[in-house]
């Protein structure tokens, strides 16, 4: 018989275990942190081992939600093992000191010079840019940028310089806000209504300008709706204005989502340098720019649109250095993970993950819009130029996206992208009317706590000033939404809105006991959903195709007799069918 328990558990002697008793700090679980326990709030007295504290913090992380399955974040949840490897190696380096880290400065160069070519910048130019630590940054410094060449021009002028302000929609992200605040320029905020799909109405913005105005803001890809906004039609508005009374307005456009989608998706789109008005960009790399958080970027048409004055030289760092971002120490590893991605995937590769996310954002947002209970405020599943719910353009919409599925094309060819209107691949999306006249208590916030119960972050949220009535719920399809991805995410979706029905003539812990019948695949089960509705419909036979939808999926219970039951119906006054859910409110 062992003598020892570490002749039993070999891997105990190599841990320095097998010959010794085990003390209070080498306990992992039980009498990990102190001797004194755990005190939150004031800096620790004594150490501990390390295993110990990276279990302490690792148990406590696994609280957070998963990256994967959080349809909120716009941002970057997975890259490749070379390109982890990557940031792995050169987590140390601050990417400032351009004297040590020669090589990393040469790889900003070129990341600027990609963009600058990528975003259609004047060929044979240099590029003026510089890496940022979010597009917040890159938006911040636009916005510094063009209110020093205002206050240039005024002081030249002999005029007031006292005044600043900037335009740009409600629906803007807050760090547009925050560069007004922080820099003392007056924000002048453009109501939203459904007939700008919740964008900034060009013809009232023109209408906020004077003299006073030291640029403005157009968003490329809405947060609210993934909606682009018009920068070229504002460009040519602006040259009208600027003939008409002199005001010469420029444009910094917030591409932190859609620079890295529109060049790719839509390159008949024009939104970047060849647009007059266009002086300086800014975009998020870590969010449809494939490289994990935070870096951003922002870059000038030339470099007269960046001040001298925002400009400094440094030489502590044994070098001569130009600065000229807000902050000063940057992480090198993500500047370089995002070169990676640049070279690895290239134009064809960027084209391909872009059609791939819009066309599992298409089918999301079809197949939702077949259930009858949802209907989308985003447009990119819908033909060009047609916006809005309505039984006719969700047909459309629906003839549109398995019309175009069906035509052979190449993963990296943008043209199905041309029968679609613009967007980011972001589903946002309600209840339809009808379901709410029907289910007069359905509250969109039951369903996102519910599809937490089956680990998606979906969020409902309301719309901008003048337009926060309606709320929403979104979900922003990434490169790591597969199909599997949406087929899970419809299956849940319908469960989620069927169990809420069912909490209103049930406990909730009858309403959950009965989970997905676990024969059902989700195989095709988007695509399924998607065609199951090709006709318009009336209430009842809205419910009926709900009923047939449960049953496809094993949603409806079985009974005692063994057969499965559907809610109950009752016709009322109106000629309208009603629920137990509805009964019972």
């Amino acid at each position: 018989m062992s003598e020892s328990i570490g002749d039993l558990l070999p891997g105990m002697r190599r841990m320095g275990m097998g010959r010794r008793r085990m003390t209070a700090v080498d306990m992992t679980y039980g009498a990990g942190i102190s001797d004194e326990g755990a005190d939150v709030h004031s800096f620790p007295e004594k150490s501990m081992p390390s295993r110990n504290a990276y279990q302490l913090i690792h148990d406590s992380l696994k609280f957070d939600g998963d990256p994967t399955l959080n349809c909120a974040t716009f941002l970057t949840t997975w890259m490749e093992p070379e390109a982890e490897k990557l940031i792995i190696e050169n987590l140390g380096k601050n990417r400032v000191d351009i004297d040590e880290y020669e090589a990393t400065e040469r790889i900003h160069r070129r990341c600027l010079t990609h963009l600058h070519d990528l975003w259609n910048g004047e060929k044979g130019q240099g590029a003026t840019g510089t890496v940022t630590v979010g597009s917040s940054e890159g938006i911040m410094l636009g916005g510094l940028a063009m209110k020093w060449r205002w206050r240039e021009h005024r002081k030249a002028q002999g005029k007031d310089t006292s005044n600043p302000n900037i335009v740009f929609g409600a629906n803007a992200q807050v760090a547009l806000e925050k560069t007004t605040r922080y820099f003392d320029i007056e924000s002048r905020l453009v109501p939203v209504t459904e007939e700008s799909h919740y964008c900034i109405d060009i013809h009232k913005a023109l209408e906020m300008i004077d003299e006073n105005t030291i640029g403005m803001y157009i968003i490329l890809g809405s947060t609210y709706t993934g909606h682009y906004e018009e920068v070229a039609l504002m460009s040519k508005l602006l040259d009208e204005l600027k003939a008409k009374k002199g005001l010469d307005i420029p444009i910094h456009v917030d591409g932190a989502s859609g620079a890295f989608v529109a060049p790719f998706s839509h390159p008949d789109l024009h939104w970047d340098f060849r647009v007059p008005c266009v002086v300086s960009i800014s975009a998020s790399g870590h969010k449809f720019g494939l490289t994990y958080p935070g870096i951003g970027w922002v870059v000038w048409r030339s470099p007269e649109y960046l001040p001298d004055g925002l400009t400094f030289e440094l030489s502590y760092l044994g070098g001569v250095e130009k600065t000229f971002t807000l902050n000063f120490s940057h992480p090198a590893c993500f500047l370089i993970a995002q070169y990676y991605q640049f070279i690895r995937f290239g134009r064809e590769g960027y084209a391909r993950v872009m059609n791939a996310c819009l066309y599992h954002a298409r089918l999301f947002s079809v197949a939702l819009e077949a259930t009858g209970m949802y209907e989308c405020i985003s447009d990119i599943h819908r033909p060009r130029g047609t916006y809005g719910f309505s039984e006719e353009n969700r047909l459309a919409a629906s003839q549109l996206f398995f019309k175009t599925i069906n035509e052979p094309v190449s993963g990296a060819d943008p043209s199905p992208n041309l029968n679609f209107n613009y967007g980011l691949p972001e589903v946002a999306f309600r209840f339809t009317d009808w379901f709410i006249e029907t289910h007069p208590t359905a509250n969109q916030d039951v369903i996102t706590t519910l599809m937490r119960v089956r680990g998606w972050i979906i969020p409902n949220y309301p719309l901008p000033p003048n337009m926060n009535k309606l709320r929403i719920m979104r979900v922003v399809v990434k490169e790591a939404s597969s199909e599997d991805f949406v087929n899970r995410l419809v299956r849940d979706l319908i469960w989620a809105t069927q169990t809420m029905l069912d909490t209103q003539s049930q406990s909730l812990g009858e309403a959950l006991s009965h989970p997905l019948a676990k024969n059902q695949s989700t195989s095709n089960l988007a695509h399924k959903v998607a065609k199951s509705n090709t006709k318009t419909m009336d209430g009842q036979e809205k419910h009926s195709h709900w009923r047939n939808i449960l049953a496809k999926i094993g949603e409806l219970k079985e009974g005692d007799s063994g057969k499965k039951d559907a809610p109950e119906m009752a016709l009322t006054n109106n000629n309208r069918s009603k629920t137990v859910y509805e009964k019972s409110c």
